[in-house]
């Protein structure tokens, strides 16, 4: 197989999709890795090392994409690279389609077949390859959070954790999925009182269990959010519907009856975000703006703060989906495993995401009598 790794091109994105010992144990299986020039120097993976990985660099993304059978990347593909799509080709990548109608279009009208990582999906329903951003864009999340309760950043000028005789800050994390429980264990560390709501009484039971009484929990609803958002210092959104948007459960009513100085951080703005206020992701570059006197931010690419980190453990994931793909080729793969199955939205033409296509009113194929399944 012909693997190619572009470099990340969206805004402050440091991470790249594939490390050199990845590339080493797809080489070693006689695959074919092209690597663009410079896309690991960020996060301290040279050519050279690619090269002793056994990949070939080339100089530009034009031919990355020209060469490929499979293009692996992290974030989404950019209006930039839309151009350079070759038809048939394979992409892997967090696509995020459901709010990113255009990409689709594109992506049916060039017949491409992608994979999204977001939507690779065991018979658990656990997602393993949102696992790992996740867990890091829940840790990052409170490490900002912390930074902008601070005066220099326009919050109410409150520590996190309080020092003898002084309270700690009040942390609301709406969620307790993966990105939640994460923020819950960096909140905690750091000396915060933190409240978790989810409207899965078994996900808070399993909370409370973890953390042994030290975070409180209650249902998410109406009452309960207008309840505990007049009081918190810090709101985490950390809500995920797999492949579709997601909705919009704090209101501007509620961010107007918030403390002045309080943050608000939407970890769900990859997939439109829960924060009413919120119209527009923020980025790195500007990541925060005040509205009624509440500092939100919402950067969708938050693991990229920590490329090193997120990169090496994002490749823990996917290697084996790589593995497969190159080993079988793309049908005989997702016949063999389901979860890998789940994560196709488009084939060749077709969307084959239900999810998706439903959230935007576009027709759907299945995909089992695309591939004889």
């Amino acid at each position: 197989m012909i693997i190619g790794v572009p470099k990340e091109i969206k805004n402050c994105e440091n991470r790249v999709s594939l490390i050199p010992s990845s590339v080493k144990t797809l080489t070693e299986s006689k695959n074919v890795v092209y690597i663009e020039k410079g896309a690991g120097e960020k996060i301290g993976f040279s050519d050279e090392m690619y090269e002793q990985a056994g990949a070939k660099i080339l100089g530009t993304a034009e031919e990355i994409y020209a060469k490929s059978e499979i293009i692996v990347k992290v974030k989404e593909l950019q209006k930039e690279e839309y151009v350079l799509l070759k038809n048939g080709q394979t992409v892997l990548s967090y696509a995020h389609l459901a709010i990113e109608p255009q990409l689709l279009d594109v992506l049916l009208k060039k017949k491409v077949t992608t994979i999204d990582y977001e939507t690779i999906q065991m018979t658990d329903g656990s997602l393993p390859l949102l696992m790992p951003v996740s867990e890091i864009a829940g840790r990052v999340s409170i490490q900002i959070g912390a930074r902008l309760l601070e005066n220099t950043y326009g919050g109410a000028g409150k520590l996190l954790g309080g020092v003898p005789g002084v309270y700690p800050s009040e942390v609301l994390i709406i969620g307790a999925g993966v990105v939640g429980i994460h923020a819950a264990k960096v909140a905690l560390g750091m000396g915060a009182i933190v409240t978790m709501l989810d409207i899965s009484t078994e996900k808070l039971r399993n909370a409370a269990k973890l953390f042994q009484g030290r975070v409180n929990t209650a249902m998410s609803n109406k009452y309960n959010l207008e309840k505990f958002i007049k009081t918190a210092d810090l709101v985490i959104g950390s809500v995920l519907v797999p492949g579709t948007v997601a909705p919009h459960i704090i209101t501007e009513d509620m961010v107007k009856t918030m403390r002045k100085g309080a943050v608000i951080i939407d970890v769900s703005i990859d997939q439109g975000g829960i924060v009413e206020t919120i119209k527009e992701p923020t980025s790195f570059e500007k990541p925060s703006f005040e509205k009624y006197g509440v500092i939100h931010c919402a950067i969708p690419n938050i693991p990229s703060c920590v490329a090193r980190t997120a990169t090496v453990s994002f490749n823990n994931y996917v290697l084996p989906y790589i593995q497969r793909l190159c080993e079988k080729g793309f049908i005989a793969a997702v016949k063999s495993m389901p979860e890998l199955y789940k994560g196709v939205s488009t084939f060749q033409g077709k969307l084959t995401d239900p999810i998706i296509a439903k959230s935007l009113g576009y027709p759907h194929s299945e995909l089992s009598m695309l591939i004889g399944f």
